[in-house]
């Protein structure tokens, strides 16, 4: 079986990430979404809250399959026998970064490798930050977030503002 890793911190998924993580389906048997966990960012939603949008945004692809590891991720591929990492390229400035990762990571471990999907042209200006910027001032999140979660993240902004 030919397993992928889409990893990430999906703070929250957008209809950016949605698109890698379809195209990455066709493309292999199972395709684990993994929240990675760091430890030192604490960001507008938990690890286990990201896991619970990812998967009503997935629930539809059939291969897909929603975690999260707090591991490295060479390690967790290890561990769940994967072979392949996706990433998603909105930029140049995104392929330097993630090109180191991928070397380190094959360093790491000799068995894996990645794969770069470039974003459609439609998405490559958009990321979590920038959803999360919208939301602040209260734009609507339509064509920016799944419809399945564009209230969950308003809802969560608004809390957070209130908090303040």
């Amino acid at each position: 079986m030919r397993t992928a890793i889409y990893p990430g911190s999906f703070d929250p998924v957008t209809l950016g990430h949605l698109d890698i993580i379809k195209r990455a389906a066709k493309q292999f048997d199972k395709l684990i979404v993994c929240v990675m966990v760091n430890s030192d960012k604490h960001g507008l939603f938990t690890p286990e809250e990201r896991v619970e949008l990812i998967r009503r945004t997935t629930r539809s692809i059939p291969n897909v399959e929603v975690d999260m590891s707090a591991e490295l991720l060479s390690d967790y591929a290890k561990r769940r026998r994967a072979t392949m990492v996706v990433k998603g390229l909105r930029a140049v400035s995104d392929f330097e970064k993630e090109c180191q990762m991928a070397l380190i990571n094959r360093k790491l471990n000799p068995n894996l490798d990645t794969m770069f999907l470039p974003a459609r042209q439609n998405f490559t200006y958009l990321s979590s930050s920038v959803v999360k910027e919208m939301a602040r001032y209260q734009v609507s999140l339509s064509g920016f977030v799944p419809k399945e979660i564009a209230e969950d993240v308003q809802a969560r902004m608004n809390d957070f503002l209130s908090d303040k």
